[in-house]
């Protein structure tokens, strides 16, 4: 079930009434939850479960499920599974044939997406990179191949590092830090990565972040010319075949264009080698 993500008024309905209606409410931290649950006077239990406790809780969790028990499972903030340990409790309870079913709303990475002025036709989301810088540059080379826009979540202890790794990495693309999500402080920046980098050390590092980045750039296609050149010197190597896929791979045209266009080349190729073979024979009989 989600809760929100910083502002208490955020919360649905269908939310509330099952928040009230359950038997125990599994959350990460009983503390966060009692806000929301006293905010709207509910006076459902809670018990912790969150990655610490989780091998022992589980099954206690379960065996309330067994005996009928209603348990709604939710998140310090947002929606619960992502980047927190819920999912091996659903995945548990589907085995053991109970229902399971979502409460959607608030969450931290859509919010960030619909406010990032960036494309949102494909996302993907990392969560939290690797806290070490090697770790984390190797982890953000291979993010950089990805034809989509990125998502991830950071501390504000280590945004300013991340921006630094960015910017090395993925420096002319647009991005967006987006702070404090829904709060009264919520503050969103956007700019290419390097400028966000320049400008890391005046932001406020106190609260929640998440990073948005756009996708790669597309490279232009090659030039017809240039493909002519690709697939002569392809097709005195290989069959037409591995020419084609070769030059589809690089070319960033279609391999329905590049066979045809291959298929010409090789029938030239062809033709201008009869010619040869003609005149040389004629030579000869000169001769």
């Amino acid at each position: 079930m989600a809760t929100p993500i910083g502002n208490l008024g955020d919360i649905t309905l269908r939310a509330l009434e099952t928040l009230a209606g359950v038997d125990v409410i599994a959350c990460e931290d009983t503390r966060i939850t009692r806000r929301l649950t006293e905010r709207y006077a509910i006076a459902t239990q809670l018990t912790p479960y969150h990655e610490h406790n989780a091998a022992l809780a589980r099954p206690k969790i379960l065996e309330r499920l067994t005996q009928g028990a209603a348990i709604a499972l939710v998140s310090d903030a947002g929606t619960p599974l992502i980047s927190d340990p819920g999912f091996k409790l659903v995945r548990e309870a589907c085995a053991a044939g109970h229902q399971v079913t979502a409460l959607p709303g608030p969450s931290s990475v859509l919010a960030a997406l619909s406010v990032a002025a960036l494309p949102t036709d494909r996302f993907y989301f990392e969560g939290f990179l690797p806290p070490k810088q090697t770790a984390r540059r190797a982890r953000l080379a291979e993010l950089s191949r990805i034809d989509a826009t990125l998502v991830m979540f950071e501390s504000g202890n280590r945004l300013e590092d991340t921006l630094a790794d960015l910017a090395v990495i993925m420096g002319e693309r647009d991005a967006a830090v987006c702070r404090e999500l829904t709060k009264m402080h919520e503050d969103i920046r956007r700019a290419p990565v390097s400028e966000l980098a320049k400008s890391a050390n005046s932001l406020e590092t106190r609260g929640e972040f998440v990073l948005v980045v756009a996708p790669p750039r597309a490279a232009p296609s090659m030039t017809a010319d240039a493909l002519d050149d690709l697939l002569r010197k392809r097709l005195a190597l290989e069959s037409v075949k591995d020419a084609v896929a070769h030059a589809a791979e690089i070319s960033r045209r279609s391999r329905r264009e590049i066979y045809a266009r291959a298929l010409e080349l090789a029938r030239d190729c062809t033709e201008r080698a009869r010619d040869r073979q003609t005149t040389s024979k004629g030579a000869n009989g000169q001769d």
